[in-house]
């Protein structure tokens, strides 16, 4: 058995059974490509692959179970050439981060700016992508720390550290009739306006529709949005009134709407960072920096 066999495997399954793309993602021949699975078949003593002829159309039982497997060894492969370029640069290489927009626009920038000032021979990459999007680019390697409100908890490959907590804000343009409420916004009061907050899945809206949902109440939401600058536009355009995290706030730069504080309302939100299980990534042990695995 060696890596040439299991990253056939894995490039196969991948790329959906067809060779000749593997063999170009390889940097080899078809023929190779196809030697090199039937010899971990043979080894194995199983077929991983379901053939039609001399086409490759699926994965059988076994290499359902097969293929996970490949992939940790891969990774863990990957992750021992890490460990050997750590200490060959202990203050240089590349750092893969995928967050939320709302955490790449509102929570990070300062963070970023504040490592790029320790470490300045650090490459950062910044993905952007929902929090399930995110977990994805962890699973996957493509992302050595993500950091998210929602979803993160949930993969038990994941390991979720509690960053920072949080609130909402609701946001209207001045005069709007809630900023002449007396006393704290209730939540039957608000339901009476047009709601425009995040999508599903994003920035604690699960938060929002319990809420809601424990009052008895049912919000017209007519717009939802993956961040809050676009909440905060619409809101802008008198379509309705904006539910957004405290932070995505700023009195100084948006000086056409205005903030009431939602703490009463809606349960506090948890941001976590995440890290893959097992992987000894530098988010928990700077000042050392891992070099971001590349695919």
């Amino acid at each position: 058995m060696n890596f040439q066999q299991l990253r056939a495997v894995r490039e196969t399954a991948r790329l959906g059974f067809n060779l000749t793309e593997v063999a170009n993602a390889l940097h080899t021949s078809q023929p190779g490509v196809s030697r090199q699975i039937r010899e971990l078949e043979d080894e194995l003593g199983i077929e991983i692959f379901v053939r039609a002829g001399k086409r490759l159309t699926g994965l059988t039982p076994p290499g359902e179970v097969l293929l996970p497997i490949v992939e940790r060894l891969l990774l863990d492969a990957d992750n021992l050439k890490q460990v050997g370029d750590e200490f060959v640069a202990q203050n240089s290489g590349r750092l893969s981060i995928a967050a939320t927009h709302s955490q790449a626009r509102y929570a990070l920038p300062t963070v970023v700016r504040d490592f790029r000032a320790v470490y300045p021979q650090v490459t950062l990459e910044l993905h952007q992508g929902s929090p399930r999007q995110v977990a994805a680019m962890l699973l996957s390697g493509e992302a050595d720390i993500g950091v998210a409100t929602e979803a993160l908890a949930q993969y038990e490959q994941l390991v979720a550290l509690p960053c920072y907590r949080w609130t909402h804000s609701i946001v209207v343009p001045p005069g709007h009739d809630l900023l002449k409420v007396d006393g704290p916004v209730t939540l039957q009061q608000l339901a009476r306006f047009p709601i425009i907050t995040y999508e599903a899945g994003y920035t604690g809206r699960t938060h929002i529709d319990e809420a809601f949902a424990k009052a008895g109440l049912k919000p017209s939401v007519v717009l939802s949005a993956m961040d809050a600058d676009v909440i905060k536009t619409y809101v802008e355009l008198g379509m309705g009134v904006g539910i957004v995290a405290s932070i995505a706030f700023d009195a100084e730069r948006d000086r056409t709407l205005r903030a009431l504080d939602a703490r009463h309302l809606f349960e506090v939100n948890l941001t976590r960072l995440a890290v893959r299980r097992g992987t000894g990534c530098a988010a928990t042990s700077m000042p050392s920096s891992r070099a971001s695995r590349r695919r």
